[in-house]
């Protein structure tokens, strides 16, 4: 086992990736100094930033990065364009000596319509620059994502995409023409007022206003499904998708605002702090603070403390900023805003009922905190600290390697299912949790299935099959301890530690009881001990895998999708959604802002099914 001084220098980028996110964002580099060594994007930053880490195929310089990482610390966006605006701002701000500043300091790429044309044109531009009048629609995230998307509105809309040296010079109509790309108003064979309305289509769609556009093409994929023409349908499937990316909206680039946004999670009994720096309507970057927390605190309580240390404690001055945007209301919020506001010499409020780009960045600075924290509680040094207390809370006579957990789901007695997670000296350990189908038991008779579990569990480890756990975990009270027991005794196992985990009488975290089944003895450990976070993820992991095991079972037995068990999304509203998206697959992909575009589907309503669909 290493030591703790060597944990704190390497980088173990096995714990790291394991609970890494697959969502867009932008990854930093950080060397044991602290300072970040590489600022990149990723559409996916699990597999992005796991090709640093292969074991062959890296070039000198990336072997060179690789070998002075300490530290990786991630942003998870929205979208891929918002990863690309955050990495250009971070990039800028920071110039990282491992960034090649002239490739990746290279303008954004951008839609631009001219207007002082009898004739306007839809061309791709790198950059904005003052020359012509006209407008500007972007950033995109790539110059193939506008010539793309281009491509899709000119075959729409019908637009000239050419030159006006060309479009001046042409006295008939160009290929673009005959294969119906362009209505040839370079000849006139458009009048400028029937233009003009294709261009004020253009123009409403890319600014997000026209979803009567939409509609059309899923009535033409629909129609196409219908006759048959699958591979036409296929082909308006891909059409939506590629308008709906043009369409996509700007969380990272809004029109203006100077704000600190605040990110809340806890789990565990950890609390993570995210605090997003805003300056004039752009995310510069991100900051995580891990407060210590004695007792369970809501999370009320927990921001208004952070903020009067964050603004007021210590010897660092802070930059204050206009607002302050909180994901719930704090307790004495008047009373800190008005210490911000005298302290910046201007007003400065704190807000949590905020609308558009602003809930965007509560949102965004929510998911980091809930990232983050997954990520601090896998890191190895956390897991390593928490068997050591755990260790000496139990008096084990060495550190356990590994540990399972029980837990039982069913839904008033229906498709009741077991599971049993692992955990060994690196955390969860995925590969070996199971799941159990419970057959033959009465409905709702927990103590049975727990029976039943355990009983197919461990034969094997009498007939020297499986892995034999150093400690095992029951998600329940003295009953379901006691058939524990029994099993184990009937099944002559007397060499594995067996520990109840009761909700205690309030039901609330940080108030657990363990039950010893050597000695019937009953505990509570202090709500800050590391030994209590580490049982706490351990069951609370376990109760995780049952109910999502649980659902599935009760799902596929009721032939239901994926859909049919979220709460508000009844048979209309799925029709909408499979017609806006295509298919179960592209909804998934969707952000929260896409899917609440759907018709019928509200803001509120497409959070629950983003977290439906993610198991969050």
């Amino acid at each position: 086992m290493p030591t703790k001084s060597e944990q704190a220098t390497e980088f173990d980028s096995k714990s790291f990736l394991k609970r890494l996110t697959e969502r867009p964002g932008v990854y930093r580099m950080l060397d044991a100094g602290g300072e970040v060594l590489y600022v990149g994007k990723a559409r996916n930053l699990k597999n992005r930033v796991s090709s640093y880490f292969r074991k062959s195929g890296l070039s000198p310089k990336t072997e060179a990065l690789v070998s002075r990482i300490n530290h990786v610390e991630v942003t998870v966006t929205g979208s891929e364009t918002e990863a690309l605006l955050l990495e250009q701002n971070l990039i800028k701000s920071l110039r990282p000596p491992y960034n090649i500043l002239l490739r990746d300091d290279k303008s954004y790429p951008y839609i631009y319509l001219s207007s002082d044309d009898k004739y306007p044109s839809l061309t791709f531009r790198r950059g904005r620059t003052r020359k012509g009048k006209g407008s500007w629609y972007g950033p995109f995230p790539s110059s193939g994502a506008v010539r793309e998307s281009l491509n899709v509105l000119q075959k729409i809309f019908r637009i000239r995409n050419c030159s006006n040296s060309f479009f001046n010079n042409r006295t008939r109509p160009c290929l673009q023409y005959q294969i119906n790309r362009c209505t040839a108003p370079c000849v006139e064979y458009i009048s400028p007022e029937e233009y003009a309305d294709d261009i004020r289509h253009a123009t409403m769609f890319l600014e997000g206003k026209n979803p009567a556009i939409l509609d059309d093409l899923m009535q033409a994929m629909e129609k196409a499904s219908q006759s048959l023409e699958f591979e036409k349908a296929a082909a308006y499937r891909d059409q939506i998708n590629h308008l709906r990316h043009v369409q996509e909206q700007q969380s990272i680039e809004a029109s203006g605002g100077d704000a600190d946004v605040i990110g809340l999670a806890q789990d565990a009994g950890v609390v993570c702090v995210v605090v997003i720096l805003v300056r004039g309507g752009r995310v510069l970057g991100t900051k995580d603070y891990f407060p210590r927390v004695s007792i369970e605190q809501s999370e009320s309580e927990l921001l208004s403390a952070f903020l009067g240390q964050f603004y007021f404690g210590g010897d660092t001055q802070r930059e204050y900023p206009r607002e302050v945007l909180v994901p719930v209301e704090i307790d004495e919020q008047d009373v800190l805003s008005a210490a911000l506001s005298e302290a910046a010499g201007r007003e400065t409020r704190i807000r949590k009922n905020v609308r558009g780009e602003r809930r965007r960045w509560i949102d965004l600075a929510t998911t980091n905190a809930r990232q983050t924290l997954m990520t601090h509680i896998a890191s190895k040094e956390t897991v390593y600290r928490r068997l050591l207390a755990l260790r000496d809370l139990l008096e084990l006579k060495e550190t356990p390697s590994r540990m399972e957990c029980f837990d039982i789901s069913h839904s008033h007695g229906e498709n009741t299912v077991a599971s049993c997670v692992v955990f060994d000296e690196n955390g969860p350990l995925k590969s070996d949790y199971r799941l159990y189908n419970i057959e033959g038991v009465t409905a709702g008779d927990d103590y049975g299935a727990m029976r039943q579990v355990l009983t197919r569990r461990y034969t094997r480890l009498k007939n020297g099959e499986g892995k034999r756990p150093d400690l095992v975990f029951i998600d329940g009270g003295k009953g379901q301890l006691n058939v524990a027991r029994d099993v184990f005794e009937s099944l002559g196992i007397s060499d594995i530690t067996l520990i109840g985990v009761a909700k205690g009488v309030t039901r609330r975290a940080g108030m657990e009881q363990l039950i010893d089944a050597l000695t019937d003895a009953v505990f509570r450990v202090p709500s800050d001990s590391p030994a209590l976070h580490l049982i706490q993820h351990i069951r609370d992991e376990s109760h995780r895998f049952a109910i999502t095991g649980h659902r599935a079972r009760r799902d596929k037995k009721r032939r239901q999708s994926t859909l049919e068990g979220i709460e508000g999304v009844g048979a209309k509203r799925r029709r909408e959604l499979i017609r806006y998206f295509g298919g179960i697959q592209e909804i998934r992909k969707a952000g929260v802002d896409e899917i609440a575009k759907v018709k019928g589907i509200s803001r509120n309503l497409a959070e629950s099914i983003y977290a439906a669909l993610h198991n969050e």
